[in-house]
């Protein structure tokens, strides 16, 4: 690459430049050995030892994703984003106390409500988008770390990272951040203070809804992180290279896709907030959300691409609009090039804070008003 400073979305284009040696290919092969050869000395002069802590083209979507979220320890692919935000509490001790979101992904909450628990771990639930209520929970010397997703799933809460950040290291805790719905197009929590960022990267990251991965990225090459290192080598947690090949794919077209999807959500949200069918509209990016002012300092170029609508009507409508549509898909998980509506609440179940007249949508990239015409038509036939 020039020896110029670039921007990460030509960095993130060309895969930070990366040739095959052999064939000058512009894109990498990929590495699928899982064992390497011994040097006559017995070491390992190709860098390489065996595949379950390592692989090249691992390493490679690594440096793409380090690029672009600034991570000067590095990034850490993982085969899910549960098995990376896991690996963080993981890394933990029984009996550390953990403060986390309460509106955040509900797999993630439903094991630290069960297994995490089980392993000794102690974690109180806050909305951390209140500082005070996130600043009371903390216990000084006790508290290892903040939880924090932002935007969070479903409700788009937005948490002050900055501020977040330094109530947890005033504790003598990290602060790590679930930051799957902004991407590091909008947002770079390491930039802002925290000290971990994860990726569900099944999500936008890769964005064709071809891939299950997810992602740790760190602020400093210390302990915590070594011991996340561990987690992920001694349980087998790394991304195959078939995925890591398909997921840096999907790193060259990010901002393209964000860019187009992010502008597609704000005009829907602001579309929908007038619709006679829709009784609110929560998304980041509309001055009349709690978190609008926030989001719009620690995020840049957008809001996102997801949103929610509650109904008129209640479940019932929600439930019945959602089953009309035609061009949105119904299904779960997010940030693919198609667009996805969900009535969360039924998902979530039992205990869910999502609102049961709640409708999640997941922006593509298809024709603004192909989008809105179909949920139009929907939300109408929901009260037919």
């Amino acid at each position: 690459m020039p020896k110029r400073t670039l921007h990460p979305r030509s960095l993130a284009a060309q895969a930070m430049g990366k040739i095959d040696p052999l064939t000058k290919g512009v894109v990498p092969p990929i590495h699928v050995s899982t064992t390497y050869i011994r040097d006559e000395d017995n070491g390992y002069s190709g860098g390489f030892i065996y595949g379950r802590p390592d692989n090249e083209t691992t390493r490679e979507a690594e440096s793409v994703l380090a690029m672009l979220e600034q991570a000067k320890a590095g990034a850490l692919l993982f085969g899910s984003g549960m098995a990376a935000a896991t690996a963080v509490f993981q890394a933990l001790s029984p009996g550390d106390h953990v403060v986390a979101s309460k509106v955040m992904y509900w797999a993630l909450r439903s094991w630290l409500l069960t297994e995490a628990t089980r392993w000794g771990l102690v974690i109180d639930f806050v909305e951390t988008d209140d500082l005070a209520a996130l600043a009371a929970a903390v216990k000084p010397g006790r508290t290892k770390l903040v939880w924090a997703e932002t935007p969070s799933n479903p409700l788009w809460t937005i948490t002050d990272i900055a501020a977040a950040a330094e109530i947890a290291h005033k504790a003598g805790a990290k602060l790590a951040v679930d930051s799957t719905c902004a991407s590091p197009v909008h947002t770079r929590p390491l930039q802002l203070g925290a000290d971990i960022v994860m990726h569900a990267a099944t999500k936008v990251l890769n964005g064709h809804s071809d891939v299950v991965a997810g992602a740790l990225c760190a602020r400093e090459d210390d302990e915590f992180l070594n011991r996340i290192k561990t987690v992920r080598k001694g349980q087998g947690g790394i991304l195959g290279p078939f995925e890591a090949y398909l997921l840096m794919r999907g790193m060259r077209t990010l901002h393209v896709r964000q860019e187009r999807q992010s502008a597609s959500a704000m005009a829907l949200a602001q579309r929908l907030s007038a619709h006679p069918l829709v009784a609110r509209v929560l998304y980041p990016g509309l001055p009349q959300h709690p978190g609008h002012d926030i989001a719009a300092r620690q995020m840049e170029g957008g809001f996102g691409y997801m949103l929610s609508v509650q109904v008129v009507g209640g479940e019932a409508a929600a439930v019945k609009a959602a089953a009309h549509v035609e061009l949105y898909k119904r299904a779960t998980s997010l940030g693919g090039v198609e667009s996805l509506i969900e009535h969360r609440a039924s998902i979530e179940g039992a205990g869910s804070p999502c609102p049961p007249d709640l409708l999640r949508l997941s922006t593509g990239i298809e024709d603004l008003e192909d989008l809105y015409a179909d949920l139009d038509q929907a939300l109408k036939a929901g009260h037919g």
